[in-house]
């Protein structure tokens, strides 16, 4: 998702926190019976590369070695193919004018693509881009990934639905909790090896989540990402700090490796969890 200018970051907090956690996107599936606190992740980078900062990042999918990137903002909405080495387009599809792009993932060499508010699911092929299918959805469209069998969607609250891919039927309602209760403001997803990982809007963090109770059970601070690579961070690099926040997360089972980037971000970052 996202905002777009001019709101304070603490205003955006309010807003999305009152706004996602309503009648329809509450968390109705119950907390779990033990409380777990997230344990602090390590990590270390292992590579950094070019990455578009025209691209409002959504979405990151690895898959048969390519890095797909959907992107967001009203008239800029796109699904890419990515060249990771020079982090420029070498396939892409742009959404109507209209739309706002949010998360992809792919399932049986088909992508899905999310949008916003226009409450609209598309699928393409994904050596070619046709588009095959369309889906409504109820809810606003954030964060989208595959156990390899059904759809895992968030909306922005605390909520994550599990899908049936060929009609997108809700299967079933997982409530994101942690020691302190709901977690909102559920983002982008990853589904690594039984975990949910999933960016947590507007702010640095990646979270890990058992699927089944929905509790956090690790937590990925990636506020030094820029140091760590050895980069100079520079404000300026990042066009408005308070909206172009850490957003994106593919992983390469090859390698074992994440890659990383937010939102009209000067670089992405491969890294390996300690």
């Amino acid at each position: 998702m996202k905002l777009q200018h001019f709101l304070p970051a603490a205003l955006i907090f309010l807003l999305l926190s009152c706004g996602n956690n309503n009648s329809n996107d509450s968390n109705d599936a119950g907390s779990p019976s033990a409380t777990i606190v997230p344990a602090a992740i390590d990590y270390t980078v292992v590579k950094t590369y070019p990455h578009d900062t025209s691209s409002y990042t959504q979405g990151l999918i690895w898959h048969n070695n390519t890095l797909y990137e959907g992107t967001g903002r009203v008239g800029y909405s796109k699904l890419a193919k990515i060249d990771i080495e020079t982090g420029k387009a070498s396939q892409q599809q742009f959404n109507a004018k209209n739309e706002f792009g949010e998360g992809i993932t792919i399932l049986d060499n088909k992508i899905y693509q999310l949008t916003w508010e226009n409450h609209k699911v598309y699928v393409y092929d994904a050596e070619s881009f046709k588009k095959l299918q369309e889906f409504a959805w109820p809810y606003e469209g954030w964060g989208i990934t595959t156990d390899g069998k059904n759809l895992i969607i968030s909306t922005g609250g605390s909520n994550i639905y599990y899908v049936n891919p060929s009609d997108f039927k809700i299967l079933r309602t997982v409530g994101v909790t942690d020691n302190y209760g709901p977690v909102d403001n559920i983002n982008e997803l990853e589904y690594i090896n039984g975990f949910i990982y999933a960016n947590k809007y507007l702010t640095t963090y990646i979270l890990k989540i058992n699927p089944e109770t929905g509790t956090v059970t690790g937590r990925l601070d990636l506020k030094d990402i820029f140091q760590k690579s050895g980069k100079t961070y520079d404000a300026g690099m990042i066009p408005d700090p308070t909206e172009d926040v850490l957003n994106g997360i593919a992983y390469d089972s090859a390698k074992n490796s994440l890659y990383v980037t937010g939102k009209q971000w000067p670089l992405l970052f491969e890294i390996k969890i300690n």
